[in-house]
């Protein structure tokens, strides 16, 4: 009796041992297959993924992470969709994706994908537009942009482009563009015309723009422009003529084409809408776009007596040197002149001189083997 409860006990402990063993064993298997899937998803998420050239991938404005991972394995940037959204949500702090254009290395795996597409910075794509040029030059510079779409129909009025970097998406329309530059104008003349001195010769923000403009071409210099202003402001106040030159060149070109030339004395005694040395205070319409560095000129210029400026040199950046009376300016024009005059011949003679340098090296190279000088 007491040796079949003993049997009894064993077989009920070793049933209890063998559940324990089948227990840990799926424990140990379950913790093994886990163990796999884990591993398995982490060679996925971190491991090189499956471009072989750099490439662009563009996220569009509103698409959430589970819809990006979506185009991104429909594109082949990566092999799994569900691992990218699902398991770099948990491993990256920022998982919220920027719209715009990535540039996505060739082999980048997940994880550097999902940090360059919620960290880094998009590409930029922008039109730019220097201060002075006409609206026939920034429309060119606008049609040229292959990334852009559409047309424009006609120029738009001069002076209604405020100069700048204008971002946008490839795709964007060329009209749209355009329009973020008028716009950008617009608020800019507003803003500055509020705020201007308070006895200004000028009559309206139209005025204070077409200023703008023949200040922004009589220099380059950035920090003489509120100088130059004040001339033609005192000019006004006196009820002198401008005569200003990038106005003659611009009643000759439109704005369409440069001049590449010297002003001939027909063309300064020439009356057109736009000679400034024929017509009484301004121009009808900016000969340019100026920059809203020139605006705050018009509508801060400095405080002097000065009536008249000249080129202090043969190069643009030397600036002017400027005179309150006539004799004075009459002085520097003619330094002015001599120093062109030098500059020309220094110019001619270094030309020659490389002309014949040329000449000589042909020649040399031209010569039979054996007849050159050793």
């Amino acid at each position: 009796m007491n040796d079949r409860r003993n049997k009894r006990r064993r077989r009920s402990g070793n049933g209890l041992i063998d559940v324990l063993n089948g227990l840990l064993t799926l424990l140990v298997i379950g913790l093994v297959v886990i163990g796999g899937g884990v591993f398995f998803v982490a060679s996925q998420y971190y491991g090189d993924g499956p471009t072989r050239e750099d490439r662009v991938f563009r996220v569009e404005s509103g698409n959430t992470l589970s819809t990006t991972a979506g185009r991104l394995e429909e594109q082949g940037f990566i092999s799994n969709s569900f691992i990218f959204s699902q398991f770099g949500s948990r491993v990256e702090e920022r998982a919220v994706v920027k719209a715009g254009d990535f540039n996505i290395p060739a082999g980048a795996s997940m994880s550097d994908i999902l940090k360059e597409l919620t960290q880094g910075n998009p590409l930029r794509y922008a039109v730019t537009i220097p201060e002075g040029w006409t609206v026939w030059q920034a429309i060119q510079r606008i049609n040229a942009d292959d990334r852009l779409t559409g047309s424009i129909g006609q120029l738009p009025p001069e002076g209604s482009i405020l100069p700048g970097s204008y971002d946008y998406m490839p795709g964007d329309t060329r009209q749209s563009v355009l329009d973020k530059m008028q716009l950008a104008m617009t608020e800019a003349l507003a803003e500055v015309w509020e705020g201007r001195e308070p006895d200004l010769p000028l009559e309206s923000p139209a005025e204070m723009l077409i200023l703008a403009s023949i200040v922004e071409k009589e220099t380059g210099v950035a920090s003489e422009r509120p100088q130059v202003a004040a001339v033609f402001v005192n000019r006004l106040r006196e009820g002198m003529r401008l005569q200003s030159d990038p106005t003659i060149i611009y009643g000759i070109t439109n704005g369409q084409s440069t001049l590449d030339r010297g002003i001939r004395r027909s063309e300064i005694e020439q009356a057109t809408p736009y000679n400034t040395y024929q017509i009484d205070r301004l121009p009808p319409t900016p000969i340019a776009n100026p920059g809203i560095d020139a605006l705050r000129a018009v509508a801060h210029p400095d405080s002097h007596d000065y009536l008249y400026f000249v080129a202090k040199g043969a190069s643009p950046s030397e600036g002017h040197v400027f005179a309150e009376t006539y004799p004075e300016h009459q002085q520097n024009v003619a330094r002015y002149r001599e120093i062109a005059a030098e500059a020309a011949a220094q110019a001619e003679s270094e030309a020659e001189a490389a002309r014949q340098a040329l000449e000589a090296q042909e020649a040399e190279e031209a010569a039979p083997e054996g007849e050159t000088q050793q």
